[in-house]
């Protein structure tokens, strides 16, 4: 009995979407439009009888919501009875030649074009996209209302997306989403759905993201509503009183998806952004669009560079509006957009307005400018003979903020605009990102900064070690990109100072004449407040836990170390005495590190004395033993480490102070005396000059002390050349101050 009284009350409910649909379509003005769509609804109706969504609804609710969301855009009757019928052909026993026979072939090419598209396949990590590519522009070349459905139909399941249980498949759906189907109709100017399907796709990726923007923009929406209608009610009464200009005008909040974008792009939290709200302005001519404008400008200060004029350049996608940012009543920052209402149809719909209901037949795509992309892209498939004459020449132009590049693999990749390969590389995976060494765009090797256009096709090259630069950072322009590349380097900067802090407590330890392992801190890490003993190394590589205290807390000890470096360091442990010299126990130095750097005050070379200081937070500094910083700075033993050079190749920057006469030809030969010592030049600094001479500081890459003195050799022999000398700094001042 509730079963079928179940049964019934659903039937109800769907009697009554009907009669919303109908309602909705009231546009349609044929008598035989109308008979024809309610025929196709018995159709679908009959068809899809006790089948039943994900949500538990019957799956009629479907095909009825997606004609609904196209009669919204007031589309005409074929593109109604299409939505209805969509997949009766894939999902129930219905025929095409039945359709044929009710509905005519219009209808059935329409069906066919939507069940191809259904056919194509979204596996980003198997799927040969570009031959994917192929199929999706054969299945939407001969009408683009197949599109028009397709978006509808991703509209409505992204809206009932939260029925399906799998969690996996909502995010393969998501992403799908947003990497085809929102670039999509935004290429075909359909904004409504486009923001929609965004902001859909935003909520199940990233859902902890989309809440907190949502819950701020709440928020902000309570504060801002009176702003809302004072710059709505002066800029109305401004334009009616100065240029005699009727006006309908309209504040939006921007949604989720596009904030976080703006968030993402220049880098900023939400409070720093400053225009959250949209102000539209619609006028009855073209004329009046700049009157508007200039009314506007002449009362509130622009802001230099965000005036854009779409009316006399449209975007490709038929987009016509003048964009501007004025500082705006009480001192608003305000974004302002300005157009016909004919235009924002077209702002709104794009290519759907296209399709709105006549009594005539609808326009071809083929026939309409805006769909020159399209016959470009369809051309190159015609002409192309194989899939890689189609890689090489298709230019893909769907989504302005967008560059979309293949992989040699044929993988079809979508990208922020301004992307390099390093973005490439972890768009594919986190793996090749960080092992990424170089990249061949079109064939050729190109620099990880270039920036990638429409059609690349970009090959990664890769190494077994991960070689992440920190220098990435500045140019990447993904989010995921910026994130990988400092968990890696957080992550090896961690590495880096947990083996420091275990080599700094081996030395202490083995000085003291005391055991160390890691066990023997396991009692300790109560007493550093550290959840274990990786923690504890890390906190003593940072310098934020001194080693010897470590030692006193594991060994019961009262060592103390002496307070400032007046003499050489020295602790003494029972019979052990630990000097600044170098030991066997001391750290052994193979160059400049995420932990260890080289000072540059002194600039110390492999076969100099040196001696570490440990930095909190910047782990150790390796200074020379005679360096000023030492003698001049209140530098606490404790921080002191003992440290000598490993025997290994390599190369070290040296700085040298020189003299040199200041005549023609001077600087020539000073340099091609280093260049016949094979020597690198990095710097070279002029730090004063007089009518004689003039002295500069000289760095150079050697690889210890031996060469150094070699070049200084080298240099003294030159006629210009009045002094050269090893550079250390005065009382550890920077080498700027050097004079």
């Amino acid at each position: 009995m509730e079963a079928q009284k179940h049964k019934l009350e659903l039937e109800e409910d769907v009697r009554k979407e009907q009669d919303m649909l109908l309602q909705k379509l009231s546009y349609i003005s044929l008598p035989e439009d109308i008979v024809n769509i309610q025929k196709a609804f018995d159709v679908a109706y009959t068809a899809h009888k006790g089948q039943y969504r994900a949500s538990g609804d019957p799956y009629i609710t479907h095909p009825i919501a997606v004609a609904s969301i196209l009669a919204d855009l007031k589309l005409d009757t074929a593109t109604i009875i299409t939505a209805l019928l969509h997949d009766t052909i894939e999902d129930t026993n219905v025929s095409f030649e039945e359709i044929e026979q009710q509905f005519g072939t219009k209808i059935v090419k329409l069906i066919d074009g939507v069940t191809k598209l259904d056919k194509i396949a979204y596996r980003p990590h198997q799927l040969d996209q570009a031959e994917n590519f192929r199929k999706f522009l054969l299945a939407i070349s001969d009408d683009i209302r197949v599109l028009l459905i397709k978006l509808a139909d991703r509209l409505h399941n992204m809206r009932t997306l939260g029925s399906i249980g799998d969690i996996n498949k909502r995010m393969r759906i998501a992403h799908e989403t947003m990497e085809i189907y929102a670039p999509l109709a935004e290429r075909l100017g359909i904004h409504i759905f486009k923001n929609e399907l965004q902001d859909l796709a935003f909520a199940i990726l990233y859902p902890e993201l989309h809440s907190s923007i949502l819950k701020r923009l709440s928020f902000l929406k309570d504060e801002e509503t009176k702003t809302i209608e004072t710059v709505i009610d002066e800029i109305t009464k401004l334009l009616l009183t100065e240029g005699d200009i009727s006006i309908s005008m309209h504040g939006r909040y921007k949604t989720v998806y596009s904030i976080w974008k703006k968030m993402e792009r220049k880098n900023i939290a939400f409070e720093q952004l400053t225009d959250v709200i949209a102000f539209r302005i619609l006028v009855d001519n073209l004329e009046d669009c700049y009157r508007a404008l200039g009314i506007i400008h002449a009362k509130y200060r622009v802001i230099p560079g965000t005036f854009s004029d779409y009316i006399s350049t449209p975007k490709n996608n038929g987009y016509k509006s003048l964009h501007t940012v004025v500082m705006g009543p009480r001192k608003h920052l305000i974004e302002i957009q300005i157009r016909t209402y004919e235009m924002h149809e077209v702002a709104e719909l794009g290519c759907a307005a296209h399709w709105a209901y006549k009594q005539d037949h609808s326009i071809a795509s083929s026939e309409s400018d805006q769909f020159k992309w399209l016959q470009v892209l369809l051309d190159i498939l015609k002409n192309a003979t194989n899939l890689e004459d189609f890689l090489e020449n298709t230019k893909l132009e769907m989504y302005y903020d967008q560059v979309f590049c293949f992989t040699t693999q044929g993988d079809l990749i979508a990208l922020p605009k301004g992307s390099t390969p390093i973005d490439l590389a972890f768009a594919m995976s986190s793996e090749l990102g960080i092992s990424c060494a170089g990249a061949k765009i079109n064939g050729r090797k190109a620099p990880l900064r270039a920036q990638l256009v429409n059609g690349d096709q970009v090959e990664i090259l890769s190494t077994n070690v991960p070689i992440v630069s920190s220098t990435w950072e500045k140019f990447v322009v993904t989010g995921k990109a910026r994130t990988e590349i400092k968990k890696f380097l957080q992550e090896q900067r961690n590495t880096e100072y947990v083996k420091l802090g275990h080599a700094m407590l081996t030395m202490t330890f083995e000085q003291a004449n005391k055991a160390f392992s890691e066990e023997a801190l396991q009692n300790s890490l109560q007493h550093f407040e550290c959840e274990d003993t990786k923690a504890l190394l890390l906190s003593v590589g940072e310098g934020k836990i001194g080693r010897i205290d470590v030692l006193n807390v594991v060994h019961n000890l009262n060592v103390q170390p002496s307070p400032s470096l007046s003499s050489p360091p020295s602790v003494n442990v029972g019979t052990t005495k630990v000097t600044n010299s170098p030991t066997k126990s001391g750290l052994h130095i193979k160059g400049a590190s995420t932990a260890i750097h080289f000072g540059e005050c002194c600039y110390p070379i492999p076969k100099d004395r040196i001696i570490g200081v440990v930095h909190e937070g910047h782990g150790i500094t390796v200074h020379q033993i005679d360096c000023h910083t030492l003698k001049y700075e209140n530098i606490n033993s404790d921080n002191l480490l003992d440290v000598s050079w490993e025997d290994q190749a390599g190369f070290y920057t040296a700085r040298l102070k020189i003299v040199i006469t200041n005549s023609a030809g001077s600087l020539a030969l000073l340099t091609q005396a280093i260049s016949a010592a094979n020597v690198n030049i990095t710097n070279l600094q002029i730090i004063s000059r007089s009518s004689d001479f003039f002295d500069m500081l000289l760095d150079v890459d050697v690889k210890d002390v031996e060469q150094l003195e070699l070049i200084k050799t080298y240099i003294l022999r030159l006629e210009c050349i009045h002094t050269v000398e090893r550079y250390i700094s005065r009382h550890g001042r920077p080498a700027e101050d050097y004079a």
